[in-house]
């Protein structure tokens, strides 16, 4: 006798047809160079204008000094936003280089150099990987005040999957260098 595979058991990575499954998605989004703001305000528009992504929230924004950037870099404008897609991590950071590319985003060979526009997957689901253009969940962010304040904002419950909760990975940092902008606000439209 054979034994056929439980139909009630889903394998999320290996789902075909129009069956797919619903992953919370962390975006970090960053710009020191041109409109700041606009630019942040465009990613959250593009990534809003994804199919099959659905923003759940954006964060304040936040005015951060560069962290491990060339001497002389302005200050960046931070911002979270929260999403449920079902989009594979691998279209998703290809929809994130998109977003940067519209964006004009050098990829120049310094590292942490000026960019117009920043768009990082934090966290996809429970997706793991370790592999060239992808590396989840973000290899740094458990380090980057300028990412767990904001995320923080919108779920100050949440872990960082193989690190733990970001209350006590901001509390280990702190969060010098950062000052909330009240005055800026990024809407969904």
């Amino acid at each position: 006798m054979t034994e056929t595979p439980n139909p009630n058991i889903v394998d999320a990575d290996t789902l075909t047809g129009e069956m797919r499954p619903i992953r919370r998605a962390v975006i970090a989004l960053g710009s020191n160079l041109g409109d700041r703001i606009d630019n942040l305000q465009g990613a959250v528009q593009a990534l809003a204008d994804t199919p099959e992504v659905w923003i759940t929230a954006v964060s304040p924004v936040y005015e951060t000094e560069p962290v491990d950037c060339p001497p002389d870099s302005a200050p960046f404008l931070n911002a979270v936003v929260l999403a449920d897609t079902t989009l594979a991590a691998a279209r998703l950071m290809d929809r994130a280089l998109a977003i940067e590319d519209a964006y004009e985003r050098d990829r120049s060979q310094v590292r942490n150099a000026p960019r117009t526009l920043d768009v990082d997957l934090v966290v996809v689901g429970d997706r793991r990987a370790d592999e060239p253009g992808l590396q989840l969940p973000h290899p740094r962010a458990a380090q980057r005040a300028f990412v767990l304040r904001p995320w923080f904002d919108l779920e100050p419950g949440a872990e960082l999957p193989d690190s733990g909760p970001i209350s006590e990975l901001l509390a280990t940092i702190g969060e010098d260098g950062m000052k909330k902008r009240d005055d800026l606000v990024l809407e969904v439209e």
